[in-house]
């Protein structure tokens, strides 16, 4: 019988946020697959814990993800655990998942810190509908042309980004989406300096041109607004006929009507003569 693969988050910054049964499972499983195996030794002798470690990172998971899979369909529990946050999610834990799916291989998803989320509940924008677009493209053509399919997204937005990449991110997203779109910067979350700055797009281009990124950032930018859907015809004969309720002459309520909805008012007056 095949094992069980776990998806163990882990704490983004604050050793304290591991759960009891995140470490539980990390007890008890036969291996720990980890993207930094020197990361999570550090974790595990925070809990106390000595465990089986194997390398599981983006450059090896064709060739670890296959002895993985071994060792699943062997009957071997493994947890999977990425530096930080929840495994899988803008993490190459994904192919891992997807090979064990294919398989037939249990995957348990444990809850946990996750970056995006910490950053979303705190951001001050709305958070009903969102985007998580993680890492923009690192080529400044193919990172543009990602946010000009972003141009229109009516969607709360949320970026990862590295300190020393942050200033290009933030003067191409003011560029593309304008310097009044809000946004909220957070900033090495729940760690020892956290920091959420709620500012404008020009304000944080202005803002880190004074200092100096440091640490990890989540950016969680506000979506545009929504584009009201062009009046048509039949709308204007509808606001006309209201007009003319009103007291308006014909001519008089086709002008006023045709104002207000972004209509020809010569197509309007020969549709109202028509009906």
């Amino acid at each position: 019988m095949a094992g069980t693969l776990y998806l163990v988050p882990t704490p983004i910054g604050n050793l304290g946020d591991i759960s009891r049964r995140c470490a539980e499972t990390l007890e008890a499983v036969d291996l720990i697959a980890a993207e930094d195996t020197r990361v999570t030794l550090k974790l595990l002798s925070h809990l106390g814990l000595k465990k089986p470690l194997v390398s599981y990172y983006r450059h090896n998971t064709d060739e670890a993800g296959e002895r993985l899979l071994e060792r699943l369909m062997a009957g071997e529990n493994v947890a999977l655990v990425t530096d930080a946050g929840t495994p899988a999610v803008s993490d190459p834990g994904e192919d891992l998942v997807a090979l064990c799916a294919q398989h037939g291989v249990t995957v348990s998803a444990l809850p946990g810190p996750c970056a995006l989320t910490t950053a979303l509940s705190v951001s001050g924008l709305p958070t009903a509908r969102f985007t998580f677009e993680g890492f923009l493209p690192m080529n400044k053509k193919n990172r543009r042309a990602q946010l000009e399919e972003l141009k229109a997204e009516t969607r709360t937005m949320i970026f990862y980004e590295a300190p020393h990449k942050l200033m290009n991110t933030l003067s191409d997203l003011c560029e593309t989406f304008g310097p009044e779109r809000r946004i909220s910067l957070c900033r090495e979350l729940t760690k020892l300096h956290e920091e959420v700055v709620r500012t404008t797009l020009a304000g944080a281009v202005e803002l880190h041109q004074e200092k100096e990124p440091r640490g990890e950032y989540v950016l969680v930018v506000e979506g545009a607004c929504p584009q009201k859907e062009a009046a048509t015809i039949e709308d204007g004969l509808e606001r006309v006929k209201e007009l003319m309720g009103e007291g308006l002459s014909r001519k008089d309520a086709v002008k006023q009507a045709a104002k207000e909805l972004g209509l020809s008012r010569n197509e309007l007056y020969a549709a109202a003569l028509e009906g």
